[in-house]
């Protein structure tokens, strides 16, 4: 037998040393700050070898602590101190976006600069989209010709999806706006933004990040109007921007509209009340008889908590519509707006699966109220249905739309009796 005791197994391995000198070279902003400024006076205008450089140097500098330094010195050729203004005490390159020629061509080639740097270093994204909000803060620390600069590539960098349109929120600082400052940036902005893309691009990406609604943001609260902001922008050469706007308000005000009959609707208040009410705002908005009838269509709808029985659902909509028959009949003096709710009806019930065998009841509880005419009805039938839920819809009013037609007949043919 072995006495010997069996030893303890030791952790072995080789201990490396990290020289100060090594350090003091990776995490120092100064030596950072000096190797990215001596890259760019190497590389100068060559804008390919600048995309070289800060690709090269990514593996040797920390750009992950220094991301701000680094776009900082892109920029405009150093560090910026709070304002826009450049740091006295730091060394400075005149290799830049700020000293370059200020044209669309020079301003896509350093957008190209920052995606190639963005796409190898995937976490310099959030930092670079934060470096753009700091530059918008800083607009008023730039001269005229750098802030230019800045919305054309601003712009480009936005079609190009590298940048979300949040960052437009910068624009809407108190002081920026007040001076002019937010809404002559805006146009070059928007220029640049949609020459690369579309005014439908360009308004998708606003909608993504609740942008529509705030253009009118750039400009003081006493000119923040849509008559003002569409003379600026038509002005600047902006007319697609400027109707964007104008539909945006539309439609703003349509959702007030909504929301506020639906609460009177909800209260009770007397329907005559709301008749006046109704044509009083459609004339200020400008709203023409469909418009209105859709939106009072979708008020009525929404003002009711319905039931989620599709058996008990249709009895609960027929008596709610038939109380608000004159509110609607007040709103369908033409064939157009006939045709309108008829199709607001068929959306909604497809749409909302419960309302599915309610159509045709619907429409016949709207006939029967002078709502809704014979002429409407059998056009609709036709040719002016939607495609949603068609073959469901066109089955349910077969028998209803013969009958009309049968009467129709028998309508004429009393009449040809008579002459």
């Amino acid at each position: 037998m072995n006495n010997q005791k069996q030893q303890k197994p030791t952790l072995t391995g080789q201990r490396f040393k990290t020289r100060k000198r090594d350090e003091k070279e990776r995490f120092d902003p100064t030596q950072f700050q000096e190797s990215i400024v001596q890259g760019l006076n190497q590389t100068g205008t060559d804008l390919e070898a600048v995309a070289k450089f800060l690709d090269a140097s990514g593996a040797k500098l920390d750009y992950r602590r220094y991301a701000e330094t680094l776009f900082d010195i892109l920029v405009a050729g150093g560090m910026l101190a709070p304002g826009g203004t450049l740091s006295d005490d730091m060394t400075r390159t005149e290799f830049c976006l700020f000293t370059a020629q200020e044209d669309l061509e020079t301003m896509q080639a350093y957008a190209q600069v920052f995606n190639k740097l963005i796409r190898r270093y995937k976490y310099l994204e959030k930092g670079f989209e934060e470096e753009i909000k700091k530059l918008l803060l800083f607009l008023k620390g730039f001269t005229e010709s750098e802030r230019n600069k800045l919305a054309m590539l601003t712009g480009i960098l936005l079609a190009n999806g590298n940048i979300s349109a949040s960052i437009l929120n910068s624009l809407f600082n108190e002081n920026l706006v007040k001076e002019g400052v937010s809404a002559a940036f805006a146009v070059k902005l928007f220029k640049s933004w949609i020459n690369e893309k579309d005014i439908n691009s360009v308004a998708a990406s606003l909608r993504k990040v609740g942008m529509d609604n705030r253009l009118m943001e750039l400009f003081p609260a006493n000119k923040r109007s849509c008559e003002h902001f569409s003379k600026y922008f038509t002005d600047a050469g902006l007319k697609e921007l400027s109707d964007f706007a104008r539909n945006q308000q539309s439609i703003g005000a349509r959702k007030e509209l909504q929301k506020e009959l639906q609460e009177q609707m909800s209260r009770g208040d007397p329907q005559k009340e709301i008749i006046a009410f109704t044509k009083e705002e459609m004339k200020k908005a400008n709203l023409s008889e469909q418009a209105m009838i859709s939106i009072i269509w979708s008020s009525l709808m929404g003002c009711v908590e319905w039931n989620k029985k599709e058996e008990l659902v249709t009895e609960q909509a027929i008596k709610h519509l038939k109380q608000y028959s004159l509110l609607l009949k007040a709103f369908t003096s033409q064939g157009l707006s006939e045709l309108s709710l008829l199709l607001k009806i068929q959306e909604y019930c497809y749409d909302n699966i419960h309302f599915m065998n309610s159509f045709q009841k619907i429409a016949v509880l709207l006939y029967k109220a002078d709502v809704l005419s014979e002429e409407a009805i059998l056009k609709w039938y036709s040719d002016a249905h939607l495609s949603k839920g068609r073959s469901v819809f066109l089955e349910q009013m077969k028998k209803f739309v013969e009958w009309l037609k049968n009467a129709e007949e028998e309508s004429e043919s009393e009449e040809e009796e008579t002459d």
